[in-house]
């Protein structure tokens, strides 16, 4: 072998061993960028907060990532699996989004319009959403705890795997699966007088066969101006997910009466 054909070969693998060198460093950055944003100092204490309170024993890797929240898997002291929601407090956009939800709503009349607060206000609003719809016995993650932008609740799969989506995995009986979804819907609007307000295929999950309803922190009050129209467009979202897929469903208005309870 030829010196500079060595030397260019020893050059060659210089350039990619530093060209590795960077992108590893990039994304260590970019990792480092992406913690930070999640776990803020406010956000850190809220979660040694809960550590002290043996609420949450470890907290593990992401299951779940949004532009609004990230979704951490985590154990109790007893290791127990938990999903452990923090929400974004720099996201500006989210603010936007959030208030057509939150106005109107009789149960946040009070709240303060800051980023910060409305974020605090909204992770409230999904631990109780959450609480209202357990106790009217439609199947969601069950609500352990929540503090300021960090929400702790069931945990949804086994060993750090979440559920499937609908989206996902079909269940073996689909009009089984609709038929149960619009009886949760119902449910959902006459016990807990609540309205999903942005139901779909993505936010079922379907566990042990059954549907598991989540991100409900949009979820409205009965009350609230956009109600009926929150409902009507879940219902048509459910009828074009199963119509899709050969179930027969009911019309726009059956499901409406059926979920309402109205003539």
């Amino acid at each position: 072998m030829s010196f500079r054909k060595h030397v260019d070969q020893r050059l060659d693998k210089k350039e990619r061993n530093y060209e590795t060198e960077q992108l590893m460093k990039e994304k260590r950055s970019e990792e480092n960028e992406a913690l930070e944003e999640v776990f803020d100092r406010s956000t850190l204490m809220v979660i040694y907060d809960f550590m002290n309170q043996n609420v949450i024993g470890e907290i593990h890797g992401v299951i779940n990532a949004g532009k609004e929240s990230r979704v951490y898997w985590a154990k109790d002291n007893e290791g127990k699996e938990l999903a452990v929601k923090i929400y974004l407090t720099g996201s500006a956009e989210f603010r936007k989004g959030m208030l057509q939800y939150i106005e109107g709503d009789p149960r946040f009349r009070y709240v303060k319009r800051d980023t910060r607060s409305l974020i605090f206000t909204w992770a409230r609003k999904e631990f109780r959403n959450l609480g209202q719809a357990t106790k009217a016995k439609v199947r969601v993650p069950k609500p352990i705890a929540v503090m300021k932008n960090v929400l702790i609740m069931e945990f949804i799969g086994v060993n750090g795997q979440r559920a499937p989506s609908l989206k996902e995995r079909l269940p073996d009986d689909l009009t089984c699966m609709y038929v149960t979804l619009l009886d949760n819907l119902k449910k959902l609007y006459l016990k807990a007088e609540l309205v999903h307000g942005d139901l779909s295929e993505y936010n079922i999950m379907v566990w042990k066969g059954r549907p598991v309803i989540f991100d409900v922190s949009q979820a409205v009050s009965v009350a609230h101006p956009m109600a009926d129209f929150l409902l009507r467009r879940d219902l048509a979202n459910l009828n074009r997910f199963f119509n899709r897929l050969g179930v027969k469903v009911s019309t726009a208005e059956e499901c409406y009466k059926k979920v309402t309870g109205h003539d």
